[in-house]
């Protein structure tokens, strides 16, 4: 039987990915970021309510990203994911996209250029920023396009580079209705940053969501819940390089920055630059606001959720791979559990997001 991944968000989950999941062939295994993602912002609901989302709409089994995988640019957050679901037995990789090319082709050239195209990039001037090498590395090698108006076909370039080396096919799916950061109210299809800005909108909800009336029972937060948090971590630290791929220049443009910034986005607008893209900087306030710092990814998958033909493949991987069902005294993730539990902060309504929660399964 085919076993079908998906790598996704759900933030939260919409029309258009309920009809990628209609579109996956097998067992449908989910690697989902947890409780922030990869733009570089906190989850509108947490990733226990969106795991729950996932399973309505078929997914088989959904397990979660570590936090130093989901919060990362494109190639290494596609790096992080494929890894996992490579060693889940998925064969074929869905993905939604912008651009319908021959993804397999493409990551297949990349296998056979590699070094090349590394040297390559590396041979740009530095005042490119890493989105702008890329785009030129895959126009010169594949003649490819690259828009940065075009997210999904981004992360599907990234998504090729990772999967090809572990043997899984691609196999994307051309998305549906309005562009991904698209703000419009689109009927069926509508994009997730367009449902974070009018989700006080019922009516308008209720016809681009399958999960409607799950997503309004559960608190919700945004950036501004956090921004508070932020402001207190950038002026109180004694030294911002400590944390995670924070560098000198970032650290004197956001500690400048903070002194007259009126919100996490006035910040963002303010520190990015031509190289600092704003998505970069969204995930290094990000860091700075869990405190993080590099460490070792876990060994271990952890399972958010699975239906009875997902149970029964986690069963058939006993001795393969170890699995964490529950989190108690140990940690699964201590990087993705400070994550957590900076989440909370954002609403009092949030419940704990790690000690003694067990699966969603699907009844």
């Amino acid at each position: 039987m085919t076993t079908t991944g998906i790598i996704a968000e759900f933030n939260p989950l919409h029309n258009g990915h309920k009809y990628l999941l209609e579109q996956a062939q097998g067992l449908k295994i989910v690697a989902m970021s947890g409780n922030f993602v990869q733009r570089g912002e906190p989850a509108l609901v947490d990733k226990w309510t969106r795991t729950q989302m996932a399973l309505e709409c078929g997914a088989d089994l959904v397990v979660e990203l570590p936090f130093l995988v989901a919060v990362q640019a494109a190639d290494y957050f596609a790096q992080g994911a494929v890894a996992i679901l490579s060693r889940l037995g998925v064969d074929n990789l869905i993905f939604g996209t912008e651009e319908m090319l021959d993804y397999n082709a493409i990551g297949d050239s990349y296998i056979a250029h590699k070094e090349e195209m590394a040297a390559y990039l590396e041979s740009l001037p530095e005042a490119l920023s890493y989105p702008q090498k890329t785009q030129a590395m895959w126009e010169k090698f594949t003649g490819s396009p690259f828009s940065g108006a075009t997210p999904n076909h981004i992360l599907a370039l990234s998504y090729s580079k990772a999967a090809r080396p572990h043997g899984i096919s691609l196999n994307p799916i051309k998305r549906l209705g309005a562009g991904y950061h698209s703000q419009e109210k689109r009927e069926q299809f509508a994009s997730a940053t367009s449902i974070r800005k009018h989700r006080g909108d019922d009516a308008f909800i209720d016809s681009v969501m399958p999960n409607a009336a799950l997503l309004r029972s559960q608190p919700q937060v945004s950036w501004a819940d956090y921004f508070d948090f932020l402001r207190y971590q950038i002026i109180t630290h004694q030294d911002l390089t400590e944390v995670y791929q924070v560098n000198h220049e970032l650290a004197h443009r956001i500690q400048s920055a903070i002194k007259t910034a009126t919100s996490a986005w006035d910040l963002v607008d303010t520190v990015s630059t031509k190289r600092y893209t704003k998505a970069r900087v969204r995930r290094i306030l990000t860091y700075i606001l869990v405190n993080a710092k590099e460490a070792p990814l876990p060994e271990a998958v952890h399972v958010l959720g699975f239906s009875k033909a997902g149970q029964k493949h986690l069963a058939s991987l006993k001795g393969q791979v170890d699995f964490v069902t529950r989190i108690g005294k140990l940690p699964w993730d201590a990087m993705t559990q400070q994550a957590d539990t900076v989440y909370q902060l954002g609403n009092s309504q949030v419940l704990e997001q790690n000690w003694g929660r067990i699966p969603k399964m699907l009844r």
